[in-house]
């Protein structure tokens, strides 16, 4: 059975990091793409970054890309959501998708939650001013 089990959210201040993590089992880890997304109050699920766990190829939204950073520990079946200088505009629950590699058009379709086939519980960030 597939798991994926999200950890790292919390409380912080405006100005602060945090580093989200996503924990696979029961599935190949090396062949699929981790997808982490965001869910802000009053608006909907977006997708903020994907990886692939079998070479180094990233996607970001535009919205974060050089201020997140999405990276993997495939020994340790994990990808973590590295958030730098956050502001209160990032305060969201945060989720973790994936999907097996093989037959994603991953760049067209990375942003859409239909394409995953597995999501964690979440995890919840907020950020204080």
């Amino acid at each position: 059975e597939v798991h994926l089990v999200e950890s790292g959210g919390g409380l912080v201040q405006a100005g602060g990091s945090l580093r989200l993590s996503c924990v696979g089992s029961g599935y190949s880890f090396d062949d699929y793409y981790v997808g982490w997304f965001r869910q802000a109050p009053g608006k909907e699920r977006e997708g903020v970054a994907c990886i692939a766990t079998n070479d180094p190829s990233t996607y970001y939204a535009d919205s974060v890309k050089g201020r997140f950073t999405v990276s993997k520990d495939n020994a340790k079946t994990t990808v973590y959501w590295q958030m730098d200088d956050l502001n209160p505009e990032h305060t969201a629950v945060y989720y973790c998708e994936s999907k097996e590699i093989a037959g994603m058009v991953v760049e067209e379709t990375w942003t859409d939650e239909d394409e995953y086939n597995y999501c964690g519980q979440a995890t919840r960030v907020t950020v204080s001013s």
